[in-house]
């Protein structure tokens, strides 16, 4: 996806993802966003850098919006239908007090399952 524009403002895929990020991090009962296999994640958030936007896709639809894809893991015991809603809520909720776009779903993969938090 190339830049967004938004009220004349241009916004690069890597701020939408970075803001999708730190809002799943906020969010109960997510354990890790994207893989769960420690190889497989990056330099950075090893290191404590930047926030990982592994596992998260953005798309723009025919109309406009904004279609979110998320991957993430969940610690053991959360109701997984109650963390997807507080996913799906989080992530719109950040995206359109930030930066004002329209979001027309936020699609939640649960990939695994983390035993301790």
């Amino acid at each position: 996806m190339s830049e967004l524009n938004f009220d004349g403002m241009a916004i690069a895929p890597g701020v939408l993802e970075t803001i999708v990020s730190i809002a799943l991090g906020d969010v109960e009962g997510v354990a890790a966003i994207g893989s769960s296999n420690a190889a497989n994640r990056g330099i950075r958030q090893v290191l404590g850098g930047k926030p990982s936007t592994q596992g998260i896709e953005i798309e723009l639809d025919d109309e406009g919006k904004l279609q979110i894809s998320v991957h993430v893991d969940v610690y053991y015991g959360q109701v997984l239908p109650e963390v997807a809603d507080r996913v799906r809520t989080a992530i719109a909720d950040a995206v359109a007090s930030q930066v004002g776009a329209d979001v027309a779903s936020v699609d939640v993969y649960i990939d695994g399952i983390q035993f301790s938090e």
